[in-house]
Parts: structure tokens; sequence; C-alpha cells
């Protein structure tokens, strides 16, 4: 179900809609990959209980913003990123439609 056809969606709709799920969506994300990565360079032995020990630590420690260490360059790259492949997937599905109207 579609709110408007395809032939009708603008190019500018579809850029800010594709950057603008990619920026929530690293916004959503992040603190869960900075755990990973924090676990993953560490030594086994710092963290037992794995991710949920690193976790842990962060929150006794209080450095919640610990989780979005290093954010702002993936704020930059999200945005246009996701907006050029959502317009290439976009155009992709026109050209197939195009090229193959009855699948």
């Amino acid at each position: 179900m579609y709110f408007c056809s395809h032939s009708s969606r603008e190019p500018w709709r579809i850029i800010f809609a594709g950057g603008t799920a990619g920026t929530l969506c690293v916004l959503i994300c992040f603190p869960f990959d900075t755990l990973k990565s924090i676990y993953q360079t560490s030594s086994k032995e710092c963290y037992p209980r794995g991710v949920r020990s690193v976790f842990s630590e962060i929150l006794q420690e209080g450095r919640m913003l610990t989780l979005y260490r290093g954010l702002t360059p993936f704020l930059i790259r999200a945005f246009p990123a996701n907006a050029a492949c959502f317009l290439g997937y976009e155009i992709t599905i026109k050209v197939l439609n195009y090229l193959f109207p009855a699948l």
C-alpha cells in the first residue's frame, strides 16, 4: 500500500526520506555499536559477562555520553550516504518496472 504512486514521487522527497531514515537509524543504533566496539577492543578478562559488563561499567561511572563518542562523523556521512542509496534503489525499481512491466 502506497500513499502515492511511484511515478509521482519527486526526487527531493526520496532523497529527504532516505537521508532522514538513515540519520534516525544511526542515532538509534550508535550506542549499541559503541558497546560492541568497546567490548571487541578490550581483553577478555576486562568484561567477563560480555557487552552487559561494558554497559554496567559505563552506568556505574556515569559516562552515558561515552555511548555517543564519535557520533558527529557518522551523522555527517549518514544523511548523504543513505539518501543516495535510497534514491538509487527507487531509480532501479523504476527502471526494472519499465523494462519488465509484467513482473
